[in-house]
């Protein structure tokens, strides 16, 4: 009974780690990343329609983002969303193609964004720690309810910590990878 409900739990860490990772792939380092625009929404004929659903996107170079409309009646639609986006970058377009190129980051920038990604490191950690509650408040529930003695109430509980500690170390070495690729560029 408690092997399922610590895998249910772990699976619920592993979506917030996932959603921290989502999170730093949309900050801009001084790198290109197809995931800066791949959820700009463009007015496609009237309807709100990610970009990645009417273009390819391509890093040809390490600061060039290109893209290419599968419709070129789309391109004036796909510039407009972009420079209405929060990305900063002004398009340019040939009648075949968007080229985006990524300006390198001011020290400022990447001080700020170093912040940002703490801030969502630490939010991140957040939801781990109310995930392990929620499982604590569980296996307290399965005890209380003599689905479980006290020492698989005990055994789950460490076993529960085991695995949080495992996703906060996760969780602080994806910030530390994010940080140095801030501060390489």
């Amino acid at each position: 009974m408690t092997k399922q409900f610590l895998k249910e739990t772990e699976d619920e860490m592993k979506k917030a780690i996932e959603a921290t990772k989502r999170e730093f792939s949309e900050l801009r380092s001084g790198r290109a990343n197809p995931k800066m625009v791949e959820g700009i929404r463009v007015n496609y004929y009237g309807t709100p329609t990610l970009l990645k659903d009417i273009a390819s996107i391509n890093i040809p170079e390490a600061r060039l983002i290109v893209i290419n409309a599968w419709d070129p009646g789309a391109l004036k639609e796909i510039e407009k969303a972009i420079l209405q986006s929060e990305l900063g970058i002004t398009p340019m377009t040939d009648n075949k193609i968007i080229r985006l190129v990524v300006p390198a980051l001011s020290e400022e920038r990447r001080q700020e964004l170093i912040k940002i990604v703490k801030k969502v490191t630490e939010e991140g950690k957040v939801s781990l720690r109310t995930i392990r509650q929620n499982g604590k408040d569980k296996i307290k529930t399965l005890e209380k309810d003599k689905k479980i003695s006290e020492d698989e109430k005990f055994a789950a509980e460490e076993e529960l910590q085991k695995i949080t500690d495992k996703y906060i170390k996760d969780l602080e070495k994806i910030l530390e990878d994010k940080e140095k690729e801030l501060k390489a560029f």
